[in-house]
C-alpha cells in the first residue's frame, strides 16, 4: 500500500509541475500533462482489470441473487453518508445536509442498516458528494488530468479529495478502535467488485467502438465530474455505471458527451 501511495504521490508532482509549463513543443489543449505516463498506467490498470477485477466483478453480478446483490449496494452506499453529509456541508449546501441526514438515520434504522433504500422511496434522493467536489466549490481551479495505479482516472484536485476522503471517513476510525481491519478491507473489496459489475459491459462496448480508448474514459471522466460539481441531478444510469470504475487502460478515440439528462452520447470518429 505504502508503494502504491508514493507511486500515487509522485504522479501527482509530474502533473502538477508539468502543467503550467510550455516549452516550445506542439500539444493539445487536454489538460493531461503526463499523457505518456498516463497511457502507461492505463495500460497497467487496464491489465489488472483483466487479470482480477473483471472476473471479481462477473462473479459479484453472477452469483448473488438480484435482491441480495441490490441490498449489498444499499448498505455500501449507506456507509458512504457521513462523507456525504460532511462535504455537502462544507460546500454550504445546508438543505442536502438535511436530506443526506435523514437519509443516514432512515436508512440506518427503518432500512436494516441500510440494505434497503427506504429514504429513496420517501423522495429523499441520494446524492453523491467527496471532497474534490468540495475543493471546486471552493474555487480550486480544475487541474492535471492522472491516473493512478490501481485506482484509475483522477486529477490533482480529485486526488487531494480522495485523500482527504479516506482519512475522515468514520468508519475507518469506527473500525480501528474496535480493532477490526477486516472491516475496511472488506468494504474496499465489495465496494470494488460492486463497480466493476457494473462496469464491465459498457466499458467493453466504448472499447469496441473507440480509436483511442483511453481519450474516452478521460473524456468521460471528466464529463462525470463536472455533472457532480453543478449537482445535476438526472445522471443516467448508464453513464453512472461506466465512470463509477474508470481504471483500465487500453487506446480509443471516441467523441463522448453527456446530454441533459446525463446519459452518454458517443460518436466515433
Amino acid at each position: 500500500m505504502r508503494k502504491i501511495l508514493s507511486v500515487c504521490f509522485c504522479l501527482l508532482l509530474a502533473a502538477c509541475a508539468s502543467q503550467p509549463q510550455n516549452q516550445g513543443l506542439e500539444t493539445t489543449d487536454n489538460g493531461d500533462p503526463i499523457e505518456g505516463i498516463n497511457r502507461a498506467t492505463f495500460e497497467f490498470n487496464y491489465f489488472l482489470d483483466g487479470l482480477l477485477l473483471n472476473p471479481v466483478g462477473a462473479l459479484y453480478r453472477d452469483l448473488p441473487p438480484p435482491a441480495v446483490r441490490t441490498a449489498m449496494d444499499n448498505v455500501l452506499k449507506n456507509l458512504d453518508e457521513p462523507m456525504n453529509f460532511a462535504n455537502t456541508l462544507l460546500q454550504g449546501d445546508v438543505d442536502q445536509a438535511g436530506v443526506t441526514l435523514m437519509r443516514f438515520l432512515i436508512n440506518s434504522t427503518v432500512g436494516l442498516l441500510g440494505m434497503i433504500d427506504i429514504a429513496a422511496d420517501w423522495d429523499l434522493p441520494y446524492r453523491d458528494e467527496d471532497f474534490g467536489q468540495t475543493l471546486a466549490v471552493w474555487g480550486m481551479g480544475d487541474s492535471g488530468y492522472v491516473v493512478l495505479p490501481v485506482l484509475g482516472p483522477s486529477t490533482s484536485r480529485d486526488s487531494i479529495g480522495r485523500l482527504v476522503d479516506f482519512f475522515a471517513d468514520p468508519f475507518r476510525y469506527i473500525a480501528h478502535h474496535n480493532d477490526e481491519e477486516s472491516w475496511i478491507y472488506g468494504r474496499s473489496i465489495l465496494n470494488a467488485a460492486s463497480l466493476k459489475a457494473k462496469t464491465i459491459e459498457p466499458l467493453k462496448d466504448i472499447e469496441q467502438n473507440s480509436v483511442d480508448f483511453y481519450a474516452s474514459v478521460r473524456s468521460l471522466y471528466k464529463q462525470r465530474r463536472n455533472f457532480l460539481i453543478e449537482n445535476k441531478e438526472t445522471l443516467g444510469k448508464h453513464q453512472q455505471d461506466v465512470e463509477a470504475s474508470l481504471q483500465p487502460g487500453s487506446g480509443s478515440k471516441l467523441n463522448l458527451s453527456l446530454n441533459e439528462s446525463g446519459s452518454i452520447t458517443s460518436l466515433a470518429q
